[in-house]
This record gives structure tokens, C-alpha cells and sequence, in this order.
């Protein structure tokens, strides 16, 4: 699970609470395959994965393994059906998104492939949901500056399945942790990914949550695919980033103590990397990957569903009872951001305390052309002050966005 990047505002669950449930948006009973029988049942991998050399980000590995990432063309495309569904605690309907996913290579320019990731409905439109209403562009690095790794847990099965209108020879993980008040998680993946390289030749994965009073699931399963065409394509702008081929900087201020993170966010062959460091890096922000939290595109996929449904649908996310919100201008660095600005009660005890929170008025707005769609969701500032008897706003913790930028430009060359 991701770690989060500011401290989580109260009014972001007690809105998601208060979001009006649809029961028709439950997850669908997509079928991963239209026969499916297993073949055989293999024990745990209960073996540490071999510790691989590292290299310098930016140094291809010349030695790895020849991958289909290599061989990226413009067109190559794959698409899933995807769903996920909340549920409210006390409540029989919940809150869930569904529609279907696309990645498709718009460009190949050496060492990068070029991607677009689109969210729409069952019928190709946009979705409402303002996490998955805009396409996204992610640049993938075709090289790899060091070898990364998927692992797999839980029990593995050979099977035959049919999916997007061919039969694959197919593996299935099952990783049941509800015993101990975790989620079942289940992959099946196709033995040669072929055309599928783009998400490891994943046919269908689901997630289901249980235990802590959790309840809901989310799920991935193979449409369609199509190859591509060796045109070279138009490199796209990086306005609108998924995050690879992007930084951003929390500047953080905790019980007295200032501090700068940077977040580094990367992509090769198939893994979307996540590296934060401890204050900005000067000219080269994100000169090395060594260490990075490595995410399989396909699991990434997933997450973004995940993240979506459990967050408020509607924009900003102002809590019942809570006042409106006011607008300004906030500024990070050179950019000036339309923002909303909410206060609420912040605590208990004989001190009062507030918290303002600021949002972007438009998370898909031009003024923040450049930024990680991670960063676009979270407040832009998010702190607590306690009042002083003359009512005077002592600030005590904060958190605020400092700047953003691309490390990759002029098409990654």
C-alpha cells in the first residue's frame, strides 16, 4: 500500500461515507475465461527471490534478458474490464466505479515507449468520477537500468483459458489471507505474455477485502488486445502524467521540525517505480532509480481503481456539515493554483484547534500541467493551528506541496 503523502484530512472519509451508494455499480461477474479447468497445483514458492546487481539509473543493463519491451510498437494496445465496490458500515449499498482501461503505445522514440492509460465507461465515454475522468500519458523506459522483478505468493495452478477470443496456457496465484483478517488476492496470467508484454500477460486479477470491518473488492479481466505497426508516432506531452517522468516536492513541518521530501516516479519495462528522498537533488532530480519501490504496470492498474472508489466522487470533498469553501489563489513555486480552501474543528480538549485544508480547484486543471496524477487528489496544503486566547492562529503541523517538474524531456532523448 502506498504510503501517504500528507496526512489524511477527517473530512475525506466522512465524505467518502456520505457518498450516495449505487447498488448497480457492485462488481460485475466478469468471467476471466469461458473454460477454464486446471490442470495441476504446485506449492507456495516459499524461496527468497535471488538478490539481483544493481546499476546506475540511466545505465542500461546490457545483459539482461532480450524483452518484448525492446520490440514495442506504436498500436500495441490492451484492454480490461475493470470494477471495484466499497461497502458502508450499517448500510446495504456502497459506493463503486466500473468502466474499462485502456494502454495503448502512442510512441516509440529509443530508449522510450510512449503510453496512454484511459479510463471510460462500458461504452468508450468518460467517466464522471474525477480520479478517472482524463487520459494519462506514462513514458516506459524499453531498457532496464537494473532488473526488477514481480513476485507471486500464495498457491499456484496450471490452467487452460480462454480470453479475449484466444485459449492461453495460464497460471493462477492464490494468496488467501483472510484467516488472518487479510484480503484473497487472485492473478492468473498467461505462461507467454506474447502480445500482452504491456501488463506481464495478466488475463485477470481480483482483490477482496476482508476482516477490520473491510468490505469490497476490485477486479481486472482481459477484453481485448491488439499489435501495433512499426510507425515511429508523435512523442505526447507530458501535461497530464500518470507520474513516470515526474518529481514533485511536500515540504512538511511536524511539531516544529521543517523538512523537504521528493518524490522521484519512474517507469521500465513493465514496473512503475516510486523513490522518495530527503530534500530536492538540484539539476538532476531524478538521477537514480537504486532502491525505488518497483509496482507491475498491471498491479498499478489496480491500485488506481482501488484508490479511486475509495475516495469521495464528488469535487472538492466537503464533508456534510461542514462549511463551504472558500476560493483563492494558491501559490507553489512559479505556479498560481485556483484553489478551495476549507476550515473545520481540528481535536478536542481546552485549546481550540482548526484545520485548513486547500484543494485545487480543477485537479485537471493547466495550472498544474506536469504533476503526478497522485498529487492531484491530495490537498495542496493541509494544516492544523491552534487558536490563541486573543484568537490569534498559532500554526502547529503542516504539510503543503513545494514545487513539481519532469525529469523527462525533449521526448526522453
Amino acid at each position: 500500500m502506498r504510503r501517504p503523502l500528507f496526512r489524511a484530512p477527517f473530512l475525506l472519509c466522512s465524505a467518502l461515507l456520505l457518498t450516495t451508494g449505487c447498488e448497480s455499480m457492485k462488481p460485475r461477474a466478469v468471467s476471466p475465461s469461458d473454460g477454464t479447468t486446471a490442470t495441476a497445483t504446485e506449492q507456495p514458492d516459499a524461496s527468497a527471490p535471488t538478490e539481483a546487481s544493481v546499476l546506475d539509473a540511466g545505465v542500461p543493463n546490457t545483459d539482461a534478458t532480450p524483452s518484448p519491451w525492446q520490440r514495442a510498437r506504436v498500436g500495441d494496445r490492451v484492454e480490461y474490464a475493470f470494477s471495484a465496490h466499497r461497502g458502508r458500515p450499517g448500510a446495504d449499498t456502497g459506493v463503486g466505479v466500473a468502466g474499462h482501461v485502456t494502454l495503448e503505445v502512442v510512441s516509440v522514440q529509443a530508449p522510450w515507449a510512449w503510453l496512454t492509460v484511459t479510463f471510460t465507461d462500458d461504452q468508450g465515454r468518460p467517466l464522471a468520477h474525477p480520479r478517472l475522468s482524463q487520459p494519462r500519458v506514462l513514458p516506459m523506459r524499453t531498457e532496464e537500468t537494473q532488473p526488477w522483478k514481480e513476485e507471486h505468493r500464495g498457491q499456484r495452478s496450471a490452467e487452460q483459458t480462454t480470453a479475449a477470443g484466444r485459449t492461453w496456457e495460464a497460471r493462477r496465484f492464490l494468496d488467501d489471507r483472510r484467516p488472518s483478517d487479510g484480503p484473497l488476492h487472485n492473478r492468473l496470467y498467461a505462461n507467454e505474455p506474447g502480445p500482452l508484454y504491456l501488463t506481464h500477460g495478466l488475463l485477470d486479477a481480483s482483490t477482496t477485502l476482508s476482516g477490520f470491518g473491510a468490505s469490497g473488492s476490485q477486479q481486472l479481466t482481459l477484453v481485448s488486445f491488439r499489435q501495433g505497426s512499426d510507425a515511429a508516432g508523435n512523442v505526447p506531452v507530458l501535461d497530464r502524467p500518470w507520474g513516470p517522468g515526474t518529481w514533485y516536492d511536500v515540504r512538511q513541518d511536524l511539531s516544529g521540525t521543517p523538512s523537504v521530501r521528493r518524490v522521484c516516479l519512474g517507469a521500465e519495462r513493465g514496473f512503475v517505480l516510486r523513490k522518495e528522498l530527503t530534500g530536492p537533488t538540484g539539476d538532476a532530480p531524478c538521477a537514480d532509480f537504486r532502491d525505488a519501490e518497483p509496482q507491475p504496470l498491471e498491479e498499478a492498474l489496480l491500485a488506481a481503481v482501488s484508490e479511486a472508489v475509495s475516495q469521495p466522487q464528488q469535487w472538492p470533498p466537503v464533508a456534510a456539515g461542514t462549511a463551504p469553501p472558500r476560493r483563492e489563489t494558491f501559490t507553489v513555486a512559479q505556479h498560481p493554483i485556483p484553489a478551495f480552501v476549507l476550515e473545520a474543528p481540528a481535536g478536542e480538549g481546552a485549546e481550540r484547534r482548526v484545520q485548513v485544508t486547500t484543494y485545487a480547484a480543477d485537479p485537471w486543471g493547466a495550472a498544474l500541467n506536469g504533476l503526478a496524477d497522485e498529487a492531484r487528489f491530495i490537498p495542496l496544503a493541509d494544516s492544523v493551528y491552534r487558536t490563541a486566547p486573543k484568537g490569534k492562529r498559532v500554526p502547529e503541523d503542516g504539510t503543503e506541496l513545494a514545487g513539481w517538474g519532469k525529469w523527462v524531456i525533449d521526448g526522453g532523448r
